[in-house]
């Protein structure tokens, strides 16, 4: 791995020891994981795949925590990530490595944590323009995000007032850094954003997949209002010598007063991405109603737009969840491979994400 990452992982690791050693009996010790059991089948099948897939998915996760004083806290987290896939009975997907692997103090006013961890941030559901660090996606049951290996650093000056600060370093050996505001009064939630990413390296923005060949900034605004009706925004604009890319999302929501209540959500995304002088943009639209049942029973439907291409993505999920463990059975309809244009060849074989499927997903939390 690269150097700065070793270099990285070895002052992480002195720091964990060095923090806890001689207080282990009076530290509090945690262990839990999420075990993840899915089969898939669809009706687009790539030639010399099977018709069915497999996945089997473990995290387990040790926490260790210590007290220093009343409103002081030291503590750390270690999570390791195993999945493997399976196409009819072969195995095509062995992932194995640390999924979080960080060391935090907290206090009443400063939280500062180092290590391979979880950054999120933004109002949005879905399209989201903010989803620089993470892979968060709310069509996935299990709730998990890729992390990365970074210093962050959160300050609470008033109860209104949250101050970020990062440094972040990547697969290419670089240190990006930024820092975010966010301010809560009786007008909304407001948020604003500023990162610097030196790298030369080709980079994918966020979940849009938007390439970006040079060192860049990226500058964003958020805000977010709950009234009558929920309201928000985020707008981002990334830029680079050779390219300006800007995304803007805005998107609302409400509850609609029968049974239980019929949570309504719509966004929707424009893109503009200028390259060399040349300009290319794009329109995403995307809406959600969740319908609980009961207690137990979830209904949630989504369907997305992808007006430039003309194409359409519904997704349906039935949840049970229980106390340690929830039942998951997922209906998705995507667009076919030779439908989009390019060679099939050049596609993922997954059968996730290709034509009409269905999918059962058992997920155990211990």
């Amino acid at each position: 791995m690269c150097n700065s990452i070793s270099i990285f992982k070895v002052v992480l690791s002195s720091i964990t020891l060095f923090s806890f050693h001689g207080i282990t009996f009076s530290q509090t010790f945690s262990a839990k994981g999420q075990l993840v059991v899915s089969g898939l089948t669809s009706n687009d099948i790539p030639d010399n795949w099977q018709s069915y897939e497999s996945i089997i998915r473990y995290i387990p996760t040790l926490s260790l925590a210590k007290e220093i004083s009343t409103d002081k806290l030291f503590d750390t987290e270690w999570a390791y990530y195993l999945n493997r896939k399976y196409s009819g009975d072969s195995l095509f997907n062995d992932t194995e490595n640390n999924h979080r692997f960080w060391v935090r103090y907290s206090s009443n006013k400063t939280e500062a944590r180092l290590g391979l961890q979880k950054i999120v941030f933004g109002p949005t559901q879905i399209l989201r323009p903010l989803s620089w660090f993470d892979t968060f996606d709310l069509k996935d049951p299990t709730g998990q995000t890729e992390g990365v290996e970074s210093f962050r650093l959160k300050w609470f000056p008033s109860n209104n007032i949250l101050l970020w600060s990062w440094l972040v370093n990547n697969d290419a050996d670089t240190v990006s850094l930024g820092g975010r505001v966010e301010v809560t009064s009786s007008f909304g939630e407001f948020g604003f954003t500023y990162h610097q990413d030196p790298s030369k390296s080709i980079q994918l923005i966020g979940q849009t997949g938007i390439p970006i060949f040079d060192s860049h900034n990226r500058i964003a605004f958020d805000y977010r209002f709950d009234g009558f009706i929920g309201f928000w925004n985020e707008s981002v604009l990334i830029k680079s010598d050779k390219s300006k890319i800007g995304l803007i999302t805005i998107g609302a929501d409400y509850t609609v007063p029968i049974a239980n209540g019929v949570l309504i959500m719509v966004e929707s995304m424009y893109i503009s991405n200028e390259y060399n002088n040349i300009i290319s943009d794009q329109n995403f639209s995307v809406f959600m109603a969740s319908i609980p049942i009961s207690m137990i029973h979830q209904i949630m439907y989504i369907s997305q737009v992808d007006w430039k291409e003309d194409k359409t993505y519904q997704y349906l999920r039935w949840s049970s969840t229980y106390d340690a463990y929830s039942l998951n059975i997922i209906i998705s309809m995507s667009p076919k491979r030779n439908q989009y244009g390019i060679p099939v060849s050049s596609l993922p074989k997954s059968l996730s994400g290709f034509g009409t499927g269905i999918q059962f997903m058992f997920i155990y939390n211990h």
